[in-house]
């Protein structure tokens, strides 16, 4: 994920410089798995100050307020900051105008209020009202989820959802495989796809490829989730390199 850097270097902002980056709403802290040095660390996020209301996202771009993380495992246990897994989801609460494409207006397709789940390292980061933020590009938003399931993930633009084969449990000889040496499958079936790309007139080009389809795709393409049922991937179509049959 991008995120704001206060600093050019491993430099030591100086009293003057912290004081008027704090003024500029722009706030010192100790953040999570950044290195400091000599003791000074930097939060990767911008702070709003409080003085400002609202956020306004300008051209293709969307605000999302981040889920929370979960400070528990399913069995209770509480866990420590450093190893509490990190969002990819949250909740629309603005939008941008849109874009042009030559004579066309684009309006952005995500409204307000959709649960979306984004690519792990898109956008900027940023703490308004007490809340987590993220401000990304619409193209950086994988799909709508409206449940805690991903298998119900409706993919946007050129994004296909597929499900993950299950990896061999032996080998060719009978062995039986750890989870470690197993190998992980680039082959799958489509689950959901995108309404496709958009083109010069404002429209959109459908997919070649439909549910049901199974496929064989780039090795390290997408974004992978665990399913209730399974692993899922999310990738562009062009990482999709061959259909099965």
């Amino acid at each position: 994920m991008a995120s704001v850097q206060l600093s050019a270097g491993p430099r030591v902002l100086s009293p003057a410089a912290a004081a008027a980056a704090k003024l500029e709403g722009l706030r010192l802290a100790a953040p999570r798995g950044r290195r400091g040095y000599r003791g000074l660390v930097l939060r990767a996020a911008t702070v709003v100050s409080p003085k400002y209301t609202s956020i306004k996202p300008l051209g293709d771009r969307v605000l999302v307020k981040i889920k929370t993380s979960d400070d528990k495992t399913v069995g209770g246990i509480l866990l420590p900051t450093s190893v509490q897994s990190k969002p990819q989801g949250g909740e629309v609460v603005a939008v941008g105008e849109g874009r042009s494409m030559g004579s066309s207006s684009i309006e952005i397709s995500v409204p307000v209020g959709a649960q979306v789940v984004y690519s792990k390292y898109a956008g900027t980061e940023l703490e308004f009202n007490d809340s987590d933020h993220l401000i990304l590009k619409e193209d950086d938003i994988i799909g709508i989820l409206d449940t805690d399931n991903v298998k119900d993930l409706k993919p946007l633009n050129d994004r296909v959802l597929i499900k993950v084969a299950e990896a061999e449990e032996k080998t060719k000889g009978g062995l039986l495989l750890t989870q470690a040496t197993k190998e992980k499958p680039s082959i799958g079936t489509v689950i959901a796809v995108g309404p496709g790309p958009l083109v010069e007139d404002g429209s959109r080009k459908p997919l070649s490829i439909t549910p049901g389809n199974t496929v064989m795709y780039s090795k390290y393409a997408g974004s992978e989730f665990k399913g209730e049922d399974g692993e899922y991937i999310v990738l562009r179509v062009s990482d999709v390199m061959a259909v099965l049959s």
